[in-house]
């Protein structure tokens, strides 16, 4: 899936991106979403603020719904304190 995404967005080497980056911030802050490759393959992406806050609350969202249901199991519940003494936390 990611390489569908990956092939709609404009694609840069990251020597082009450190070259240009201040016309690349440019075009980033009016909403495009670009790709920047580093030794042929991809490395990041560069998205606009909204887009990150978008996708900080979809993570937030995955992490509520994995809580529910770790807590919905049944058994008894793992105390913090005593999982992290298991694991040398």
């Amino acid at each position: 899936m990611w390489y569908m995404l990956y092939m709609k967005h404009p694609k840069l080497t990251a020597s082009a991106a450190r070259a240009d980056f201040a016309r690349l911030v440019t075009r980033v802050f009016g909403g495009e979403r670009v790709v920047i490759e580093r030794a042929g393959g991809v490395a990041v992406a560069m998205v606009p603020v909204d887009d990150l806050a978008l996708l900080e609350d979809l993570e937030d969202r995955m992490d509520v719904e994995a809580a529910r249901a770790a807590l919905a199991e049944p058994g008894a519940n793992i105390p913090w304190t005593k999982l992290k003494a298991k694991h040398g936390l």
